[in-house]
């Protein structure tokens, strides 16, 4: 059993996020970059390459501790939701997942959180009101609430089957800021 104390309830029913025309996943096929250089398994490009599937050969494993991976979507953006699938071949919650959205690459600046699991501010980035949740095959929705930025960072720090960090997909659905 997966136990934490920020744990969303089973069955919860998923965020709605409406979006209006135009809107498309601006992640899809876009440079990937990451605090661990060397992942264990896998690319980086696997992370926006459209392919969900779970078994090895689909997913990066980065290494212990907390770790990023980053999206360029190459031009300011207006999201308005965006789909995370870490892993899903067994039940598995991760930890200290903060996602940021930013123009800036480095992220020393202009950072907007639009998600945060980090109930004890262990990751150092604020502590965080939204819930760890159980990874399943069909990701997780996100609402934005039209965050804007050409960058999208998401963290984690280990999950509660180990210490690893694995990204399967990122979906980021906005349109360029005109």
């Amino acid at each position: 059993p997966i136990r934490l104390s920020n744990l969303e309830m089973p069955n919860k029913t998923p965020p709605v996020v409406n979006v209006p025309a135009g809107v498309t996943n601006v992640a899809a096929g876009k440079t990937v970059t990451s605090s661990d250089p060397w992942p264990i398994i896998g690319e980086l490009d696997m992370v926006t390459d459209g392919d969900k599937e779970s078994e090895d050969g689909y997913y990066v494993e980065l290494g212990e501790m907390q770790q990023w991976v980053q999206v360029d979507l190459e031009a300011e953006t207006e999201i308005y939701g965006i789909g995370l699938w870490h892993y899903h071949a067994q039940p598995r919650a991760y930890l200290d997942v903060v996602i940021q959205v930013s123009n800036d690459p480095e992220f020393a600046g202009g950072v907007t959180t639009v998600f945060n699991n980090d109930h004890d501010d262990s990751s150092g980035m604020g502590q965080g009101k939204d819930p760890a949740y159980v990874e399943k095959n069909h990701g997780r929705l996100i609402p934005t609430n039209k965050a804007t930025g050409r960058y999208v960072r998401f963290y984690s720090n280990g999950n509660t089957s180990d210490g690893l960090n694995h990204y399967i997909e990122v979906e980021v659905f906005g349109r360029t800021v005109e």
